[in-house]
């Protein structure tokens, strides 16, 4: 869902498979304090899971 909302806004991002990328999944966790997905990192915030509202926020879409 968070790809899918992204995509539709047009604003790129990266994605990182956690499940299989063991050093993307140590980073996450360093950064963020969660092992929840997805772990979206917004101007160095994190929204933990998709919440559609927060992400607009962050992102300026109204």
């Amino acid at each position: 869902m968070a790809k899918s909302f992204l995509d539709t806004n047009n604003i790129s991002y990266q994605d990182f498979d956690v499940a299989s990328d063991k050093e993307a999944r140590k980073e996450m966790v360093a950064k963020s304090g969660q092992m929840a997905v997805p772990a979206i990192e917004i101007d160095g915030e994190f929204i933990i899971g998709f919440d559609e509202s927060a992400m607009k926020e962050k992102l300026g879409i109204p």
